[in-house]
């Protein structure tokens, strides 16, 4: 591995960036924050990954031991990655070795062989998936710094209406913003949840068989994490069975059949309005409100 002087940029990420202003400023600091993070961290770095949203590579440590630096495109679903992984600190997810807030920048143990659980069959997601988010949720949960899930579907419910003008479904989509709103207040219990686990985000490990990485941490019902493995892994045996679907990974979860379909059409009727999501999320809700 050499050293991060002038690092290759994916293409992916290059063209998130390329989307808005913002990103584009942050892409251009980044040679020189990849190699400051080097020098205080005392890195040698390898090629990034493919990656959309991050700027993520191989790292070797001045002891030796291998690690990954991770440089977040600053989003608020990621602010409190960082405080996430100290409170799980390992246990069902990747480690946190060193964190520095001001660049989004992460240095994580490092998964081998680091093959995702999406190229194994659904029925070892399901499991896999299930087995995390049940000892994911046992953290205790800090008085700070993490935001309430309501929060979140607050700010998703006040994207969707300022696009109302492009809505499809108009009585879908106020019956998942109804939901959003609803569905946060009703829970019986408040849970860390990590947000954005999917087969995508669990990596085969040597110190655990799966580890989870890229969590965005709210506080808020357990039911809410279930959602993206169905929603964005599950899309096909939802669409062609949604209540077996659904009922299989509410029971590995331990969760109401019930709030799971609640949070999974919400969501689905939510991002009706987006139009990269449009076509898919609109039949799936569509199908999940019969």
């Amino acid at each position: 591995m050499g050293a991060a002087r002038a690092p290759e940029v994916p293409l992916l990420l290059r063209e998130t960036c390329a989307q808005n202003d913002a990103a584009t400023v942050w892409l251009a600091a980044l040679p020189e924050v990849i190699a400051e993070l080097a020098r205080r961290w005392s890195l040698r770095l390898g090629a990034p990954f493919a990656a959309a949203h991050a700027w993520v590579a191989p790292a070797e440590r001045a002891d030796g031991s291998a690690a990954v630096l991770k440089l977040g495109l600053p989003h608020f679903e990621a602010e409190h990655e960082p405080g996430g992984l100290r409170v799980w600190n390992g246990d069902g997810t990747v480690r946190l070795l060193e964190s520095e807030p001001t660049h989004h920048a992460l240095l994580l143990e490092r998964l081998r062989p680091g093959t995702p659980l999406a190229e194994r069959p659904r029925v070892e997601q399901d499991a896999v998936l299930a087995g995390l988010l049940l000892r994911l949720r046992r953290a205790r949960v800090p008085a700070q710094p993490f935001r309430s899930l309501a929060s979140m579907a607050e700010r998703w419910c006040n994207e969707a209406v300022a696009r109302r003008s492009g809505w499809a479904d108009a009585g879908l989509m106020n019956e998942g913003l109804r939901l959003f709103e609803e569905l946060p207040r009703s829970a019986s219990s408040r849970v860390l949840l990590a947000t954005d686990l999917h087969a995508g985000n669990v990596l085969a490990a040597e110190r655990e068989p799966w580890l989870a990485i890229d969590p965005k941490p709210f506080v808020g019902d357990a039911a809410y994490d279930a959602t993206q493995h169905l929603l964005f892994d599950s899309r096909a045996s939802l669409l062609a069975d949604p209540d077996e679907t659904i009922k299989s990974f509410a029971d590995l979860l331990e969760l109401s059949h019930e709030r799971v379909r609640l949070w999974t059409f919400a969501r689905a009727a939510v991002m009706s309005g987006s139009s990269p999501a449009r076509r898919w999320a609109s039949e799936l809700a569509r199908v999940l409100a019969r």
